[in-house]
């Protein structure tokens, strides 16, 4: 009776074993794979209509390299970029937070594609530079930017359960060449009218 006792308890013990063996190794599968890379597509941006993104990546102290790609189909806008760390404590269960580390604008280049060799990297903000944090990234783009483009996001998770964040794209009206002589010409009629009535009043 004590072999039978013992060679199922052994039996339990080894079962547990491979249980923990398979749990454990099914976590470092999911969560242990290093840099987590997503790409995200958000459509249409337009001056009407700014586009929202958000992004999650699970597991803790997680290097990440997302990426949203866009488009902007209107002529002569400039483009806003941003980036904010979302925050989230969960009593009892774990933490939600990120440290963001680079924000940048890229365009498809000549071929097209995403990816290639041949795309441009326009604008980046990267860590420490002014009016930015590791809680919030944003760079401006002043020139018309047509056609396929995306931002490329990097950091690392700082919770415990990962890290959540959420960004904006928005357009507006750049002043063409046109607009800013026309401006101009009337500054300076303004000032000669300034000048003649002045020189009247001397008179």
């Amino acid at each position: 009776m004590n072999i039978e006792y013992i060679l199922i308890d052994r039996s339990k013990n080894m079962i547990k074993s491979s249980l923990k063996q398979a749990v454990a190794a099914a976590v470092l599968v999911g969560f242990g794979t290093g840099a987590h890379a997503a790409v995200t597509d958000v459509g249409e941006v337009t001056s009407a209509f700014p586009v929202s993104f958000n992004g999650a990546v699970l597991g803790g102290a997680q290097t990440f390299s997302d990426i949203f790609t866009f488009n902007i189909s209107e002529p002569n806008v400039g483009s806003g970029y941003s980036v904010v760390n979302f925050p989230v404590s969960i009593p009892d269960v774990g933490s939600f937070g990120t440290i963001l580390a680079t924000l940048s604008l890229l365009t498809y280049g000549d071929d097209g594609i995403r990816g290639t060799d041949d795309d441009v990297l326009l604008k980046s903000t990267v860590l420490p530079s002014t009016g930015n944090s590791p809680d919030s990234l944003s760079l401006s783009w002043d020139q018309p930017l047509i056609g396929p483009a995306y931002l490329n996001i990097t950091g690392v998770t700082s919770g415990t359960l990962g890290g959540l964040y959420s960004g904006s794209i928005s357009v507006s009206p750049v002043p063409e060449t046109e607009t800013y002589a026309m401006l101009l010409a009337g500054l300076g009629l303004m000032g000669a009218v300034v000048r003649r009535r002045n020189a009247a009043k001397r008179m």
